[in-house]
């Protein structure tokens, strides 16, 4: 097994193992319940660990962990349609749907 990724939120490491799992690749979630001992232990000690079962899958989990860790590019952008001001994570615009335009 292999360490694939850690953080410190139990629902983004358990988002990731979500999504490792669609993409046919088996995981172990470690540290689920560990919150409890900080103070006894180390504070990374204790975040949750995402593990891939298989070294030979390990490069296409890190692949697909590395694209959905990747901040959007770009900034905030108006809405074409509404005027509406989006966040850059959007793909359309919250108010009225429109696709964001390409720059």
């Amino acid at each position: 097994m292999k360490l694939v990724y850690t953080h410190e939120n139990i629902a983004i490491a358990s988002n990731v193992q979500s999504v490792l799992e669609a993409a046919g690749i088996e995981t172990v979630l470690k540290n689920e319940f560990s919150g409890a001992g900080r103070g006894e232990l180390g504070v990374f000690d204790t975040w949750p660990e995402v593990w891939v079962r298989s070294e030979a899958q390990y490069a296409t989990a890190q692949q697909i962990v590395d694209s959905i860790s990747e901040l959007p590019e770009g900034g905030e952008w108006l809405c074409r349609n509404c005027g509406e001001e989006n966040g850059a994570a959007f793909f359309t615009c919250w108010h009225c749907q429109s696709v964001k335009p390409e720059f």
